[in-house]
């Protein structure tokens, strides 16, 4: 039986993958450009449509960057058995969605989305152990 856990945020995906005791760790790095709006003391025109035009883009973008980095992890685990999605935020919710929406066969294995801080390498692994050795 093939157990997969996927950590992710915005920056990278880290896939274990446990099989015939053996466990590997995989990464992908998501491309995902990270906006700040600009910012200062001097007064903005709120109704500026230009504003709202270019605030939209990037939301779209980013959208777009998320799909094709949810895409990404799709194709690298489709052959699993078992799924759990954990990480910080809310990126970890989006890709359970985006599996829900486009990817039934691998929304059908998912046996959990689990909020989680930060980790290291080794904790994450850890972490999928501990999770598919519970259940």
């Amino acid at each position: 039986m093939k157990n997969t856990g996927i950590w992710l945020d915005k920056d990278k995906a880290l896939i274990v993958t446990l099989e015939n005791d053996t466990e590997t760790l995989k990464t992908i790095n998501s491309n995902v450009e990270h906006f700040h709006k600009q910012g200062g003391l001097r007064k903005r025109n709120i109704r500026n449509p230009l504003a709202i035009i270019k605030e939209g883009t990037i939301l779209n973008r980013e959208k777009q960057q998320l799909k094709a980095f949810f895409k990404n992890i799709a194709t690298e685990i489709s052959d699993t058995d078992a799924l759990v999605i954990f990480g910080p935020a809310e990126t970890n919710e989006k890709f359970n969605h985006e599996l829900l929406e486009n990817y039934s066969s691998l929304s059908a294995k998912i046996k959990g989305v689990k909020k989680t801080d930060s980790m290291t390498d080794n904790q994450v692994k850890a972490w999928v152990r501990d999770f598919f050795n519970s259940n």
